[in-house]
């Protein structure tokens, strides 16, 4: 049996969420006819080869019935949750919405994700690649967004949760594209937001610059205090893992163990060459840890033999 895997490992792909749960790994993501589908594979690299199964199609007509985006699936409160970005066709339309599932991801008995509603915060500004941080028996939202009603450029912000389909407070910005690493292209862009915990640090690992151009890279916010709410717990990183080797604009990645806990992974896409823009696949890789930091090195090249999770 081959003990090791080349990138990418999906020929095609974007914004790759990828999660372990029991013995099994779980792909999200959107699909064609503006639906959410999963893949399960008891092997992380075999992931590309999974059955996608579509779990979510979005009724026409609404105001979130078109331009799916970056689908994460978690597990909260004891119920699987799918959060997504929609709109009805126009991408200044763009909200974060929910999905309701069951106890297991693709436990047919559970049937077909339920539609929950929109997730806002009272300004209620475009908004997209939404996340959530459990910590300490409280819920946070985290997403890329607007200040305004223009698309000048997108920030980081935050806001508490009093359930997983519920924002209950107002929203703060903990980051904005205020470094020359996070201003290639325009607009200038913070986007992709995901969590990544170790030891005492919570870290935001999230992207930054134009995610059509080769400099799309992956910049740091960590937090030690546990005071999520305050821009001034988060310091900023960066660029923490960026085009080398060939791999251009790396970026929105999710992060996952072994089976074992042992070893971390990076899954994220890349432009499939120089100036391909949103012609991206999606790509594996093993990292390790300064102290609570993540060490992502660089993408390691397309066809290098790699062993296997």
């Amino acid at each position: 049996m081959k003990d090791t895997y080349t990138n990418p490992i999906m020929e095609s792909g974007a914004d790759p969420w990828v999660i372990l749960s029991g013995d099994a790994y779980y792909y999200c993501c959107s699909s064609v006819n503006n639906s959410i589908s999963l893949a399960r594979s008891e092997k992380l690299e075999e992931l590309g080869k999974a059955e996608l199964v579509k779990v979510y199609e979005a009724p026409k007509g609404t105001q979130h019935s078109a331009e799916i985006w970056a689908p994460e699936l978690h597990f909260a409160c004891g119920s699987w949750y799918i959060y997504y970005a929609a709109d009805d066709g126009d991408n200044m339309h763009h909200r974060m919405y929910v999905l309701r599932g069951g106890s297991n991801p693709l436990d047919p008995l559970d049937g077909e994700y339920s539609f929950v509603g929109k997730v806002a915060d009272p300004a209620d500004k475009w908004a997209i690649d939404g996340t959530i941080l459990e910590h300490d028996g409280k819920l946070y939202f985290i997403w890329s967004g607007w200040e305004g009603d223009e698309n000048i450029k997108q920030d980081i912000f935050i806001a508490p949760m009093s359930n997983p389909w519920t924002i209950s407070g107002d929203r703060v910005r903990i980051s904005t594209p205020d470094h020359e690493w996070e201003r290639n292209g325009n607009p200038w862009v913070n986007e992709g937001p995901e969590i990544l915990k170790h030891g005492n640090a919570v870290h935001i690992i999230y992207s930054a610059s134009g995610s059509w151009t080769d400099e799309y890279c992956l910049g740091r916010l960590t937090c030690t205090d546990g005071n999520f709410l305050n821009p001034g717990s988060w310091v900023k990183a960066g660029p923490v893992f960026a085009k080398a080797n060939d791999v251009f604009g790396p970026g929105h990645a999710s992060f996952v163990k072994s089976k074992d806990g042992e070893r971390d992974y990076i899954v994220y896409h890349a432009a499939k060459y120089s100036g391909a823009g949103w012609n991206r696949d999606v790509r594996l890789q093993q990292f390790g840890w300064e102290g609570d930091n993540p060490l992502f090195g660089e993408p390691v090249k397309a066809g290098e033999e790699l062993p296997c999770p």
